[in-house]
């Protein structure tokens, strides 16, 4: 298994959660090629996750606007090709590249463009999202471990904060009035899917509140730019002192170092939350359409809150009824998880 091409091409996914998501086959590929050229092709927005992390040997980023053309040049002379991606582009491309070893799931109507393809057992299965990208290096031949019946192997998702995100993220905090030693919680009431996502924002004032009231917390709240109204709603809710916006101030290396930084951190089911799995950070995950089995955060000792109602999980952006997912999720429930978690973070 360890005698495989020397220039090994990653097609990387193109969201955070899903890339924090496959690392573990990302590892695997290293491992089983220790010697090899490894090299990740990944968009800008999630390039820097790899950064630091030991994982590839080159990192390819390019934006949405990069033609497809100049980016062909980049990866001609690959050996193989990994497409953890499913869009049917992927495939094109690294067939036009030449690279000779293409391995890839049968998506999109794309089985014809690959060399190794596969059809995925893991959803069938209700296993997590992390054994999907694994069993594609089973399937198509790349290992020989079962990783979905392989009682002995535990995938690792982990991320370390690099120095140079941790310097931004004091930059950040200083900038923004937070004094050295505050006891950080970080809040996440975004989710770019969709509201369905979204636990209810005067939920996520009055949580705030209580946190800062009873904790003596400093309360981060954190998401894009443009979920920057969601956190003015929240903040425009609160009676206690304000909570630190951090909406669209925070590049991908320092939103991992500020998240490493948090006692405790209070999301959606979205990219950040995975990141928070990945930094080993102790966290609640609020779940309402989607499945925590599926995409839950990886890491056990997170707590999820999910209510599994009749309708739930229904996968929609939208609610065409009540969101009772999440109107049946309570401040003092959430509250009182995250006191739990808080006297064990002192304990310890």
């Amino acid at each position: 298994m360890n005698s495989g091409p020397q220039r090994i091409l990653i097609r990387s996914t193109n969201w955070i959660g899903d890339v924090v998501m496959s690392l573990p086959a990302m590892r695997e590929v290293r491992r089983l090629h220790p010697e090899a050229h490894l090299a990740v092709v990944a968009r800008d927005w999630v390039a820097d996750l790899y950064r630091g992390q030991g994982l590839a040997d080159e990192i390819i980023s390019f934006p949405a606007s990069r033609s497809s053309l100049r980016l062909l040049r980049r990866i001609r002379g690959f050996d193989r090709a990994v497409l953890f991606q499913n869009a049917f582009e992927a495939a094109l491309l690294v067939s036009l590249a030449g690279i000779r070893d293409r391995v890839g799931y049968a998506t999109q109507h794309r089985g014809v463009l690959l060399t190794r393809k596969a059809r995925p057992r893991a959803p069938a299965r209700r296993l997590h999202q992390v054994f999907y990208y694994l069993d594609l290096l089973y399937l198509t031949g790349l290992s020989s471990t079962d990783y979905l019946s392989c009682s002995d192997f535990t995938p690792d998702i982990r991320l370390r904060p690099t120095s140079g995100g941790l310097e931004q993220a004091r930059g950040i905090l200083q900038q923004t009035g937070v004094g050295p030693g505050a006891r950080l919680i970080g809040l996440n009431p975004g989710a770019t899917f969709g509201p369905a996502k979204r636990w209810l924002t005067d939920r996520y004032g009055e949580l705030a509140d209580r946190l800062i009231r009873e904790s003596g917390a400093t309360v981060l709240i954190f998401g894009s730019a443009a979920e920057r109204p969601i956190a003015e709603k929240i903040r425009a809710a609160m009676r206690e002192e304000r909570p630190v916006i951090l909406n669209g101030l925070t590049k991908l290396e320092a939103l991992a170092a500020l998240i490493s930084e948090c006692s405790l951190f209070i999301t959606n089911d979205s990219g950040p939350m995975h990141l928070a799995a990945a930094l080993q950070v102790p966290q609640i995950a609020l779940f309402g359409s989607t499945d925590e089995i599926a995409t839950g955060p990886f890491d056990t000792n997170a707590a999820v809150i999910h209510k599994h109602v009749e309708c739930s999980p229904c996968l929609r952006r939208t609610c065409p009824i009540d969101l009772r997912c999440f109107t049946r999720i309570t401040v003092d429930e959430v509250f009182e998880k995250a006191q739990g978690i808080l006297r064990s973070e002192l304990e310890s």
